[in-house]
């Protein structure tokens, strides 16, 4: 599924026009990226978590040359499925 699917099915289950159901759902988005970027967290119950991850400096290795290079600590998006979510996939 891809964001154009998901506004068709907001707008049809909320019967809205596709033009407010994107902005509807580009609003959600927005607003869960924002508050990651700020190192918040986003706890919706009965369907999970998104937070940030601090991936610490590493050493890794090209593949191509074998030579070893430094890898930079970074942040990256995570998500937690919540209980209810993992129980309906695994039906």
């Amino acid at each position: 599924m891809n964001k154009a699917t998901l506004v068709e099915i907001v707008a049809e289950s909320a019967s809205i026009k596709k033009k407010e159901a994107d902005a509807a759902v580009s609003a959600v988005f927005t607003a869960i990226e924002n508050e990651l970027a700020t190192g918040g967290k986003v706890q919706i119950a009965g369907f999970g978590s998104f937070k940030v991850k601090e991936r610490s400096e590493r050493i890794g290795r090209n593949p191509k040359t074998k030579e070893e290079i430094k890898i930079p600590a970074s942040k990256a998006p995570a998500f937690v499925a919540g209980k209810t979510l993992k129980d309906s996939v695994n039906k």
